[in-house]
């Protein structure tokens, strides 16, 4: 049985107010007012997220406003978070900026052989 796997773009001329669920995938360039869960999340470099992102996995690269909470999160390097960072795994490339805490997620959130993985990429 095949499965379709659904992937949605908000498009860099878009401004939304409000919260978003998304199941799947989710790409944004364009702006959000609002909080946002997803199983995965791919931002843009001129997004502006004013709003706590929940996902699977996430990567980060424009400016967000809020709590982010994701077991795999990538910050690269045109990045601007002002917010606290729950992560199991997050990878943050040199020249980002966060203002904010980070922190590994609730150990509910994990299995008791995980361990956190920090990792500066280059």
């Amino acid at each position: 049985m095949a499965t379709n796997s659904t992937f949605s773009v908000l498009g860099a001329d878009l401004k939304i107010k409000g919260d978003i669920s998304a199941s799947e995938d989710l790409h944004i360039d364009g702006g959000v007012e609002g909080d946002i869960t997803c199983g995965s999340l791919v931002q843009g470099q001129s997004s502006v997220i004013k709003g706590s992102i929940t996902a699977d996995s996430a990567r980060l690269a424009g400016t967000i406003e809020g709590a982010i909470t994701a077991k795999t999160l990538v910050v690269l390097k045109s990045a601007k978070i002002t917010g606290d960072v729950f992560y199991d795994t997050l990878t943050i490339e040199q020249g980002a900026m966060v203002e904010g805490r980070f922190a590994q997620r609730p150990q509910n959130g994990m299995k008791k052989t995980e361990e956190p993985v920090l990792s500066l990429a280059n």
